[in-house]
């Protein structure tokens, strides 16, 4: 667990449509951090997505938002990780998670796909390689499993999007530590907030 991340990939639906939607919460983390240092997030059709490449700390660090459909966002991660050479291993996946409620992030090392779309095409694209690690962000359950795919494609009430704004906020400052490869310290600090 002490693995360096050369990749931080937020995952999302491409178009204004899905602008801060459930789903596209990893891709609104991705923004933010692109902001906060200061690099322009551009498009590269070669990797089927936006990237830009910033230092956090002392590390290197490229960061991606597929173009592509959540259900494809393998194509771009695969593509990207294959032309810079960088393993699963040193790759942080950003995510909705509908496990977990509105203000709750966890870390996560590796591991299956929940039935999340997005995870599900990345393992499969990457080799059915999973040991990617995994950064998930709470965007609550509409109670009913039929009503999934309507609930995250929709906006979050007013307090629910506060809640994980502000959860975004918090898994942005423990960023530094996980890039550097000191997860046990970034999942207290996360998991403390």
């Amino acid at each position: 667990m002490d693995k360096i991340v050369q990749l931080i990939v937020g995952l999302g639906n491409p178009g204004q449509q899905y602008e801060q939607t459930r789903h596209n919460a990893g891709a609104s983390l991705i923004s933010i951090l692109s902001q906060q240092y200061v690099s322009d997030l551009k498009l590269e059709e070669r990797f089927f997505g936006f990237i830009a490449r910033v230092k956090i700390d002392i590390q290197d660090v490229r960061l991606l938002i597929p173009n592509t459909y959540m259900n494809l966002s393998g194509k771009s991660i695969a593509a990207f990780a294959k032309f810079y050479q960088i393993s699963p291993e040193n790759i942080l996946v950003v995510h909705d998670d509908i496990d977990l409620a509105p203000g709750i992030s966890k870390y996560k090392i590796g591991g299956g796909h929940g039935g999340h779309n997005g995870l599900k095409d990345t393992i499969r694209a990457l080799g059915n390689n999973s040991n990617f690690a995994r950064l998930r962000i709470g965007v609550g359950h509409p109670g009913e499993s039929d009503e999934v795919v309507n609930f995250v494609l929709k906006k979050a009430s007013q307090n629910e999007q506060r809640l994980i704004n502000e959860s975004i906020i918090n898994c942005i400052s423990t960023i530094p530590l996980a890039v550097t490869g000191k997860w046990n310290e970034a999942m207290k600090d996360l998991h403390t907030v």
